[in-house]
């Protein structure tokens, strides 16, 4: 399946660094990204996409890591570095294998080339069962996915890609879901390797990134490097987005 023209923004650039692209995890959106992404910009140019079957990107039947990858090689022109958190940390680590020319250096956000066993199926389901026909503000929409949805943090998370005024998600549900497996798994038919600098940074209090993954992780990446930061979860560049920013400069500008 060919690639797809993802929606961007572009934050522009006051360095000469290389271009950073950010991709988000599983329904985020480049929006997501704003104050980290302006605050790089004063390095190099910075572009934050919406991952497809996200935010004002196209949807598609299909969201494989293959495809996932090759959106992500479209929007690359010249070498770039990358930052993907979860869903965008495997998108991201399948561009590096199978476009290594197009990547310089790699940030994995809280997430290694393993299959999972959690589902985000629950969210899903919970999004599907709002009225939307009895929403006119965003606070209705959080009363309804209160009663399947207990986080407050999770629900203003997820209530980010609900379009009030039309009444919409701006997540392909139907395919997210039909797709969860493919989503928290990892294609095992991917392999390679990708030899330049990967670090692969993590939420301290995050199970995500367990020590046992780091053989598998330096076979795709020789030059993994890993690094936590303490206090955060798997959200960690919501969490603590200053230190968040403070490790992303200094693997970028190593």
């Amino acid at each position: 399946m060919s690639a797809l023209t993802l929606n961007t923004i572009d934050y522009g650039g006051a360095g000469d660094a290389p271009p950073l692209l950010v991709a988000h995890g599983l329904f985020g959106s480049a929006r997501n990204w704003n104050v980290i992404a302006k605050r790089l910009s004063d390095r190099g140019p910075v572009v934050s996409v919406d991952m497809r079957n996200h935010g004002d990107s196209p949807w598609s039947d299909s969201h494989s890591y293959y495809d996932l990858s090759d959106d992500l090689a479209a929007e690359i022109d010249t070498r770039a570095d990358v930052v993907g958190h979860s869903m965008g940390g495997k998108a991201a680590m399948a561009l590096a294998l199978r476009h290594p020319d197009k990547v310089r250096r790699l940030v994995v956000a809280d997430i290694a080339p393993v299959a999972y066993t959690h589902t985000q199926m629950h969210l899903v389901e919970a999004m599907q069962k709002l009225d939307l026909s009895q929403v006119s503000r965003r606070s209705d929409a959080d009363t309804q996915l209160a009663e399947h949805v207990d986080d407050r943090g999770v629900r203003a998370f997820l209530l980010q890609g609900l379009d009030v005024s039309g009444k919409a998600w701006k997540f392909n549900l139907d395919v997210l879901g039909r797709e969860m497996d493919t989503i928290t798994g990892w294609p095992d038919e991917l392999d390679g390797s990708f030899d330049g600098p990967a670090l692969f940074l993590s939420g301290g209090e995050s199970d995500y990134v367990l020590r046992e993954y780091r053989d598998r992780i330096r076979a795709f990446f020789p030059r993994a490097r890993f690094a936590k930061l303490p206090g955060a979860g798997h959200w960690l560049h919501a969490e603590k987005p200053r230190d968040f920013e403070a490790s992303l400069r200094a693997f970028l500008d190593a």
